[in-house]
């Protein structure tokens, strides 16, 4: 379909339907976010050619706060909130991508190797998608994209891992036949942030939003990892799924996140392994005096962690199976509580004056009051907080959130049904 016949097409109610299982409840808002993405392509690249939208939703990770890098165990969920694309297929060698906001990025097909300089960076993740691909089998053609995101940057929603399986949507319809599944483009996601962008994550941000819903994944072989998907209805008991903006800055945070899996890997190598997941706890808790002399309290600490929370994913997925819904914000709770005093992932190593993320929480806990469950969300340091606030409280809860942190910073998401996705013409 061309730029003409979708200007027409997102003003019918047909597709206002086909959205609705994105969005829910926030079609009339998506639909003027479509309308936005034609003519930010129009701008850029012209009306010419055939176009083909694409979304891959945000991500929220429910339980197992990282856990996923040591071959654990997550339970995580897709989001309303996404990244969209316009996208025409150009039959020439490079891709071109004009994120709104952002200058345009450019790469080469020709040139799909690691670029030090690139390293941080959208052109990092992209010529990495499109690299993996290529070693796939794939023909990569070149294409032209116009890009759109409700996923805001630095919101715990995992912006990045959105725009990866975004951009692996793109090439696996437009070049592959769709050969990849859901789980395939998120492995090629991942590898295009470890090796071409250089952050050291785990697989949960990407599986969550390629495959979509709120699903638990086993990554105890990540090659292969096993993953459900539930079927839990929150506004059926009554809660609505808050995201809270503490207003903290993610830059300069990446030797904060990558010294968790690092400090983690010093223990795996003492004791002979390769992830903590091969690493019996009894067998931890056994040599415990030496791993404190040989590699010290934070690091044996983050590791009482990750054993906790990776036990409370199973807890928490059978209670939701079984409707209990006090056991399970009170295992969100206790997520929680170990991810601050175990994982230590709430305050940046030598903050003071500016600790945001514990601002957040304190501000959850006071107007919370016992009810429902509140937990840092994602990496920490800087970033979202996630509750689970009753609905009779809601109202409340955003207006006190916003006055303390600034209008705008209580998000109420829902759960999206679909991974990454074409939007059909």
């Amino acid at each position: 379909m061309d730029l003409n016949g979708w200007k027409e097409r997102i003003k019918t109610d047909r597709f206002r339907e086909d959205i609705r299982v994105l969005y829910s409840d926030e079609v009339g808002e998506n639909t003027v976010r479509y309308g936005d993405l034609l003519s930010l392509f129009e701008k850029t690249f012209g009306d010419e050619g055939e176009l083909t939208l694409f979304s891959a939703p945000g991500r929220t990770e429910i339980g197992g706060n990282h856990t996923d890098h040591q071959h654990g165990c997550v339970l995580a969920a897709s989001v309303s909130m996404d990244t969209i694309a316009a996208v025409h297929a150009t039959g020439n060698r490079r891709i071109r991508v004009k994120s709104q906001g952002y200058p345009m990025c450019e790469i080469s097909l020709d040139d799909l190797s690691v670029h030090e300089d690139e390293k941080n960076s959208t052109a990092a993740l992209i010529r990495g998608v499109a690299a993996r691909f290529a070693q796939l089998g794939c023909r990569v053609g070149g294409f032209d994209a116009a890009v759109t995101s409700s996923v805001l940057p630095g919101s715990g929603i995992s912006s990045s891992a959105a725009f990866e399986v975004l951009i692996g949507n793109i090439i696996n319809n437009l070049f592959f036949d769709s050969h990849e599944s859901a789980v395939s483009i998120a492995q090629i996601s991942q590898y295009a942030e470890n090796v071409y962008f250089g952050k050291p994550s785990g697989l949960m941000d990407q599986t969550a939003s390629s495959v979509g819903n709120i699903l638990t994944i086993d990554f105890k072989d990540p090659s292969n990892p096993h993953v459900r998907q539930l079927k839990v209805d929150f506004k059926s008991f009554n809660l609505a799924l808050c995201i809270i903006d503490s207003g903290a800055d993610h830059a300069d945070l990446t030797d904060e996140y990558a010294a968790i899996p690092n400090e983690m890997k010093k223990i795996c190598r003492l004791l002979g392994r390769e992830y903590l997941r091969d690493i019996p706890e009894e067998e931890f808790i056994a040599r415990l005096p030496e791993i404190r002399s040989e590699v010290g309290d934070r690091a044996l600490l983050r590791a009482f962690h990750f054993y906790g929370d990776n036990k409370r994913v199973a807890f928490q997925v059978e209670a939701l199976e079984k409707g209990d819904m006090d056991t399970f914000l009170r295992l969100v709770r206790e997520s929680g509580y170990s991810s601050w005093m175990y994982l230590q992932n709430i305050v940046p190593a030598g903050r003071i004056e500016h600790q945001e993320m514990g601002v957040a929480l304190a501000m959850c806990d006071t107007l919370l009051n016992g009810r429902g469950a509140y937990r840092v969300h994602g990496g920490g340091f800087a970033g979202t907080v996630q509750a689970f606030v009753p609905e009779d409280m809601l109202e409340e809860f955003r207006n006190g959130i916003e006055h303390a942190l600034g209008r705008g910073s209580c998000h109420v998401l829902s759960i999206r049904p679909v991974g990454g996705t074409r939007i059909p013409e």
